[in-house]
């Protein structure tokens, strides 16, 4: 099934947002297609993280509203949005310095325990099964990122590239259908870029479909499916990567000329 043809699994529909006098995000409104990768582009400033914090509930919208499969999830707290099904990374790598890496993962199925305090204070048989499954399924993501051998070590000994994959590793032990990743590859090598776009088509090769904020274009064109371009707080453009590379008012404002 072509992209476009894909059901909506994220719609922002005239999302706005102030931060007092300074209009971040001005009337933005796009659609993310079930089982695509789409990506956010644009140049610093021009809104994209402040979208990703609006749609992951982060920040409340000034106005608009944000659908996820079809509900209305405009102001939810983010762990309302997680457990319904959409995870995100973030720009600057945000672990748990004092955990592991096994424990990292392992915190991020909480929102899908069944068990309560009572359980965890008395050590329960759900807090004990909760427990089992947290560290089966952190196996299996961490071994699915490429870093299963690693998750007795500290996140400081993690080399960067391996830090971004326990982040998505996280993410993905959320059970999530709708991954956000906010600039996987900024501060990567470019071998570290390549194996991380490899990474993202086995996303979607399982199942998931993708958000992406990227400022590396060869990656932005290599793995879209559609490309919507921010600039100063507003939408210029969506489209394919053939189009938007051939876009004058994307050109002007963020590819340049040589592009």
């Amino acid at each position: 099934m072509a992209a476009g043809d894909a059901p909506a699994m994220l719609v922002a529909d005239g999302v706005s947002r102030r931060f007092g006098g300074l209009q971040a995000l001005a009337d933005v409104s796009f659609t993310v297609a079930q089982g695509a990768v789409t990506a956010i582009i644009g140049p610093n400033g021009a809104g994209k993280t402040t979208l990703f914090n609006v749609v992951s509930g982060i920040l409340k919208p000034s106005g608009g509203r944000v659908l996820f499969e079809g509900t209305d999830v405009t102001g939810w707290p983010p762990q309302r949005i997680v457990a319904l099904g959409a995870a995100r990374t973030f720009q600057n790598i945000q672990l748990f310095r004092s955990l592991n890496v096994v424990e990292n993962v392992m915190v991020a199925r909480y929102c899908r325990s069944r068990s309560g305090v009572l359980d965890a204070i008395f050590g329960l048989r759900q807090d004990r099964e909760d427990r089992r499954r947290m560290l089966e399924v952190a196996d299996h993501w961490l071994g699915w990122v490429g870093i299963g051998d690693k998750s007795a070590l500290m996140p400081s000994e993690l080399p960067y590239g391996d830090q971004r994959r326990l982040e998505i590793a996280r993410a993905l032990a959320t059970e999530p259908r709708l991954i956000m990743l906010d600039e996987p590859t900024a501060g990567m090598t470019a071998v570290e870029a390549q194996e991380l776009m490899a990474l993202v088509r086995r996303l979607t090769e399982i199942g998931k479909t993708i958000l992406l904020i990227e400022h590396n274009m060869n990656v932005v064109m290599a793995v879209s499916d559609r490309i919507i371009v921010l600039n100063f707080g507003e939408k210029i453009a969506e489209g394919t990567p053939e189009e938007i590379r051939a876009h004058p008012q994307v050109i002007e404002a963020y590819l340049g000329s040589e592009a």
